[in-house]
């Protein structure tokens, strides 16, 4: 079926649409007319209350001076003569007028229509409006008026001085004009709008195709920017005169600058050198390209971002797109497995070379220990069995951490504090660190819960220890932390001593890295192991010549997770 090219504009058109705006902008009138109505009410309401009020505290001064009947109701007068007050009364509560702005009426009852008893106790102001048939309404305003701090008797000869009760009167005239050309002024408006809205219907009718036609550009135009702004991409892109033109949220994470630092602006001026640099070398070569790259974020972390450049056309000339995607973790992730694959094939090898190496070790022990038995009547035989039997036994604890590394950790859980297990790690590297001149610092929580092999963490932290001592040939500072951050808990140990080369830091948990003289490049790898059986992770932050520091991860526990061992 052919779809309908053109609206058919019909007088019943045109008069349902008009008669519906009338209903619209009537209702709108009367709202408006409504909310004039109620300002001008709280207006009058409000200047009541304040005359009241300032009388009131005059009265309560005057009352300080000694001030008599007399003084007050000549207070009165003076405050009845503001501009827009018709009269102020006190009355009894039986409406007998004890003040009047009219001196004349004293005396006389105030026949108010209104529970003068109820009335003496309100201690909010209330309103009425009172007929007036010499010309505009009165607004008339009254509470209980009390010019003491208590109640007691102002007036001479009047009833219960406990409830006297002030009426003030404001002249409505202004107020009941203003609303009339207010009135005038919204219908005024209000068919003004029905005739514009009316002819405005009639435009949009006339011009439906065109609408039509952009209604389908306007759908691809909202896809386009739903496709920028949610791909998990980031995007920059260009137009013809070198500006960016499109910058989407996952390039404002990977750059750290809003959209309003950018957009409009020339690419060289907007974006970071090495992102500009793209865009430069894109425009140069004209041709699509993809690489990767190491770039610097906002938080000084580096990142690798895989590189999409490409051209577009854009009006009379090409533009330019960049899609960045954040590979940092995945390559993270790769060196990760790239890493315990080494790890199982070292671990498959160190097995069975420990198998195979530590039977003879046992037996040179032996020999070396009895040749020391034997002869050790000469000090050099002696010197040189000690020195058999001290590098066995340094062969058996490399022996012993090559099988710690190629075992399956299972570590059995128990919620230990964590400041026992640093006091004893401490402990048993207090003696070097003295012999070192290194002082050790321990600031933490207490207590610290977590659920933690406490011997496993006591290892890794003695690693850990022995590390920084090593870096602090010269002395320095040892400063060991620990907190509970949510979920889990962190243990810090920093150091002053020489640090970790950029070049190095990617490489110290693997098995046999070692910069140390003498090391087995085993130590990390196996505090790296049991961390991970913990379920936590090593974090490593150095700086050469001014120190490292790392950070241990593990899960909190709580007091009840106590009462059992478990087993990971």
């Amino acid at each position: 079926m052919e779809r309908r090219s053109r609206l058919d504009i019909t007088p019943r058109l045109v008069i349902g649409a008009a008669a519906i705006l009338a209903l619209l902008f009537l209702l709108m009138s009367l709202e408006t007319l409504s909310t004039h109505r109620d300002v001008t009410t709280r207006l009058l309401l409000e200047k009541g209350e304040a005359l009241i009020r300032s009388f009131e505290a005059a009265a309560r001064t005057g009352r300080g001076l000694k001030w008599q009947a007399f003084e007050i109701r000549k207070l009165l007068i003076e405050t009845a003569r503001q501009p827009g007050v018709d009269y102020i009364i006190i009355t009894d509560v039986d409406g007998t007028i004890l003040a009047d702005s009219d001196p004349a009426r004293i005396g006389e009852v105030y026949f108010s229509g209104l529970d003068l008893k109820e009335a003496s106790r309100l201690r909010e102001v209330r309103w009425r409006r009172v007929q007036n048939p010499e010309g505009a309404d009165t607004f008339e305003v009254y509470r209980r008026f009390l010019p003491l701090s208590e109640p007691g008797e102002v007036f001479e000869g009047a009833g219960d001085p406990s409830g006297y009760v002030i009426f003030l009167g404001l002249d409505m005239g202004p107020v009941l004009a203003a609303r009339r050309e207010e009135m005038t002024r919204v219908l005024g408006t209000a068919l003004i709008l029905l005739l514009v809205g009316v002819s405005g219907i009639v435009s949009l009718l006339v011009v439906q195709r065109y609408r039509s036609a952009r209604a389908s550009l306007s759908h691809v135009q909202a896809f386009s920017d739903h496709l920028v702004e949610n791909i998990p991409a980031g995007l920059v892109a260009l137009d013809r005169g070198g500006r960016v033109a499109a910058y989407n949220p996952a390039a404002e994470a990977i750059l750290g600058r809003p959209p309003a630092a950018v957009l409009g602006l020339p690419y060289r001026e907007a974006l970071p050198g090495p992102i500009g640099d793209l865009f430069g070398e894109l425009a140069t070569r004209k041709a699509p390209f993809s690489r990767e790259m190491e770039f610097q974020g906002p938080d000084g972390r580096s990142r690798v971002l895989h590189i999409d450049a490409s051209l577009f056309p854009a009006g009379e000339g090409e533009g330019l797109c960049v899609l960045m995607g954040d590979m940092t973790d995945i390559r993270a992730l790769q060196e990760e497995a790239a890493r315990n694959r080494r790890l199982a094939a070292m671990g498959d090898l160190a097995a069975g070379v420990a198998h195979e190496i530590r039977n003879p070790l046992s037996s040179i022990k032996g020999f070396a220990t009895y040749f020391r038995e034997r002869y050790g009547d000469d000090p050099e035989d002696g010197r040189i069995a000690a020195i058999m039997i001290e590098e066995v036994e340094r062969l058996n604890r490399v022996i012993t951490q090559l099988l710690d590394l190629a075992r399956p950790l299972r570590p059995s859980l128990t919620v230990t504090d964590l400041g026992e297990v640093v006091d004893q790690a401490l402990s048993l590297v207090a003696q070097r660190a003295a012999g070192r001149g290194v002082h050790i610092v321990r600031e933490g929580e207490a207590p610290c819960p977590a659920l933690i092999d406490g011997e496993m963490i006591t290892q890794v932290l003695l690693n850990l220890f022995l590390n920084a001592l090593t870096a602090m040939e010269n002395g320095g500072t040892l400063t060991v932390s620990w907190r509970r951050e949510g979920g889990e808990v962190e243990v810090t140990v920093k150091d002053t001593g020489t640090g970790i080369a950029p070049a190095d830091r990617e490489r110290i948990f693997d098995p046999y890295f070692t910069t140390r003289p003498g090391g087995t490049g085993l130590g990390l790898a196996v505090a790296s192991r049991i961390m991970e059986a913990h379920g936590g992770f090593i974090r490593v932050d150095s700086e050469v010549g001014r120190g490292s520091v790392f950070t241990l991860v593990l899960p909190a526990g709580d007091d009840k997770e106590g009462e059992g061992e478990r087993t990971r």
